[in-house]
């Protein structure tokens, strides 16, 4: 039975899976559906999580729109995700970067990673 479900979930994996962590800034390109019409929209923001492994694996990614802060969970391996694009690296020291819910401005910023 193990065997089944692990040979299943290997068929549903992208291959073209980018390489990002927590911090990073990302574009997420989705897919919406309007009616019949199908368009692609860029959601850009800091991942603040990712759980899950295979493809059960999720990130989470902020931004403030208008002053309000958004956030979308999004499934790695998901149709729906057209591609993942990494606009910066970040610099961050941990898995989960819950505490930027809390703030505002310059401080909910986060460094950037120089290589």
């Amino acid at each position: 039975m193990n065997a089944i479900i692990k040979e299943i979930e290997a068929a549903q994996l992208k291959e073209n899976v980018p390489q990002f962590n927590v911090g990073d800034t990302v574009k997420v390109y989705g897919k919406i559906k309007e009616g019949n019409r199908e368009r692609i929209q860029v959601f850009e923001g800091t991942v603040l999580k990712m759980q899950g492994g295979s493809n059960r694996a999720t990130f989470t990614v902020r931004k403030t729109s208008n002053g309000v802060g958004v956030e979308k969970t999004w499934p790695l391996h998901s149709p729906n995700v057209e591609k993942v694009e990494v606009v910066r690296r970040g610099k961050v020291r941990r898995a989960k970067l819950n505490y930027l819910r809390d703030r505002v401005g310059k401080r909910a910023k986060v460094k950037e990673l120089v290589k």
